[in-house]
């Protein structure tokens, strides 16, 4: 065993001299370890900044606030402090800073960003948001009841509810929305807007629309209420004629519609007009379910196509009931979305003829993701196709015969496109009965 020096055990009170000399020592030992950690520390500096100016594969954890992100569509680099900055800078500035709601910035910075991609059909949902909007596909919300999209970059309306307020006070699809009471929304999102509009049963909300046939603007008034909304109906035009109308593709829809196909098989119906005017849409899932009822198994109903460009299609699912039954599709401007695929499926696979006006034009497809708290994000992912690869996008899809609906119609009750419809396809029966004698 090695014998310990002698300083190492030296008491330490010692002679006076001996003392100063090891405080010499002592001084000289820790000058040389803080040369050497100062030396070490300035390395590491170095080589940390030259890794980072070469974008080395060093890595390490960062807090947000220090974060800085690679911008991929300029090459640049976004540094996240910023909006630290701005957050701080807002808290210690502003006149109200003490009643500032936190949660509620941050809420809304997550919609401004969503904004920012320039996709009115990409937004955040609050959890009040939210709600209203699961509770608008299970069928029963406060409102105006009418769907709304954007086109032009407008506010426009989809489709006013049959029955509903907004359809009471005049609102048609087309209408274009400019102000909501005081309001000018030319900067606010779909969903915004909507949260302005809906309220409570029997409040009143004014709007100002620029209708979809005149030059001028006007302000209607419009009384909420409760809307309740059976997104399938049915009714015989003839004995053996059944118009059914499809409203939206909520969660109930497809249950709906299969509870229907029963009556039209008990009744041995003979023609059929599916009415998918007004509507705006909704789950896509729906409306494969209901095109497998109308058109054979393995067909493609839809294609999605992702931003890599791959394609995935989605066909029909068995059970098809109807698609030897002769049937007409009245579509128009309020026709969009879901309502334009299950159109376009049929055109494209039962090559049915289409009635009324061109469709919307709403191509793209929406996945509505969970976050925490109660909120959500509506994110568009894709876009669709028609089984004969049309994107529609901003285009629509085009009638086989074209029916205008005009003003005097609706004042005076009458419906041209379900009249042709009607004059078609008796035609139509007449043709297959003949074929079948």
């Amino acid at each position: 065993m090695e014998e310990p020096r002698q300083e190492e055990i030296e008491p330490i009170h010692t002679h006076p001299k001996k003392e100063l000399e090891n405080n010499r020592k002592t001084f000289k030992n820790g000058l040389l370890f803080f040369f050497i950690i100062a030396i070490a520390l300035i390395s590491y500096t170095i080589g940390l900044n030259r890794g980072r100016n070469t974008n080395s594969s060093f890595t390490k954890n960062t807090s947000l606030g220090e974060a800085i992100l690679e911008n991929k569509a300029s090459n640049n680099s976004v540094d996240f402090s910023l909006f630290w900055k701005a957050w701080d800078t807002l808290k210690e500035k502003h006149i109200n800073r003490k009643d500032l709601d936190t949660q509620k910035m941050v809420y809304g910075a997550i919609s401004g960003m969503l904004k920012a991609t320039e996709d009115p059909y990409t937004s955040f949902f609050n959890p009040e948001e939210n709600k209203a909007f699961s509770e608008d596909l299970g069928g029963s919300f406060d409102g105006i009841g009418a769907e709304l999209g954007v086109k032009d970059n407008l506010l426009t309306v989809i489709a006013p509810l049959d029955g509903s307020p907004a359809q009471k006070a005049g609102l048609r699809a087309g209408d274009k929305i400019l102000k909501i009471g005081d309001k000018i929304i030319s900067d606010m999102s779909i969903d915004e807007s909507v949260a302005l509009i809906r309220g409570k049963k029997g409040t009143e909300v004014k709007l100002t629309i620029l209708p979809s046939s005149e030059k001028e603007t006007r302000e209607i008034s419009i009384i909420r209420d409760k809307i309740e909304v059976k997104s399938v109906k049915i009714e015989f035009k003839d004995a053996n004629i059944a118009h059914i109308e499809i409203t939206k593709f909520g969660e109930n829809t497809d249950q709906e519609f299969n509870d229907i196909t029963k009556v039209l098989l008990a009744k041995n119906t003979k023609g059929i007009i599916l009415d998918l005017r007004n509507n705006p849409g909704g789950l896509l899932d729906r409306s494969v379910s209901i095109a497998s009822r109308m058109i054979p198994k393995g067909k493609i109903v839809v294609s999605e196509e992702d931003s890599f460009g791959k394609k995935e299609n989605f066909f029909t699912e068995g059970g098809d009931a109807l698609s030897s039954i002769p049937m007409i599709v009245l579509i128009n401007e309020g026709s969009a979305s879901a309502s334009e695929i299950l159109a376009g499926a049929l055109k494209d696979n039962q090559n049915i003829t289409l009635i009324g006006e061109k469709s919307f034009g709403k191509g793209s497809v929406q996945e509505l993701i969970k976050l925490p708290y109660g909120s959500s994000i509506k994110i568009t992912v894709a876009k669709w196709l028609t089984p004969s690869g049309d994107y529609i996008m901003e285009k629509g899809i085009n009638p086989d015969i074209e029916i205008k609906m005009t003003t005097d119609d609706y004042k005076n009750d009458k419906d041209p496109q379900i009249d042709k419809a009607l004059e078609v396809l008796r035609e139509k029966i007449k043709q297959t009965t003949y074929s079948q004698n």
